[in-house]
């Protein structure tokens, strides 16, 4: 009976989650566990489950990059309606003061979202931030190139030519996409 077989899976949901909630105190290992047995899940909630450890800024760094990792290691399994709030809460995640490297996965995560509104923006603004790490900076830089030579993607790159550390690069990805 498929009802039945929902509400398993519905109920398996609620019970890792309650799981989770209660190794608040645990180790990041601990909790970790748990996420990777919910991501197992076919169920809706999942995502925005996912996206709330993402965006909870007193989560454990090591949470907060698996979880963006894990998002984008399932771009392809993302319901459509979905992307948007992702692509929102990644870019959150990517504009706040957290750790380098969950900034830094946030980067190469949006890289899988330049199809929606505003994330290449981001993507151009970090890219060109000068007072933030140049592996930051060139983690956005290749999100941007791997959109590919979208007229947007060529005028982005081409802003991106004036800039002293990647200047160089921008210049090389456009003579790639010949376009120069």
């Amino acid at each position: 009976m498929p009802c039945d077989a929902n509400a398993t899976l519905m109920d398996e949901f609620d019970r890792l989650v309650a799981l989770y909630h209660t190794r608040a105190s645990s180790s990041a290992k601990s909790r970790l566990s748990v996420l990777l047995d919910i991501e197992r899940i076919r169920d809706p909630r999942v995502v925005p489950f996912l996206l709330g450890v993402l965006g909870d800024r007193h989560e454990a760094e090591e949470v907060r990059i698996q979880v963006v990792k894990r998002l984008r290691n399932r771009n392809g399994l993302l319901a459509s309606a979905d992307r948007p709030l992702i692509a929102r809460v990644v870019g959150d995640v990517l504009a706040e003061q957290s750790s380098q490297e969950v900034r830094l996965q946030a980067a190469l995560t949006l890289g899988d979202f330049t199809d929606i509104d505003g994330v290449l923006s981001r993507l151009t603004a970090l890219s060109l931030a000068r007072d933030e790490s140049i592996d930051l900076r060139y983690a956005a830089f290749t999100s941007i190139e791997r959109a590919g030579p979208t007229p947007e993607c060529i005028a982005l790159m081409r802003q991106i030519t004036s800039d002293e550390a990647l200047g160089d690069a921008a210049r090389s990805v456009l003579a790639v996409w010949h376009v120069g």
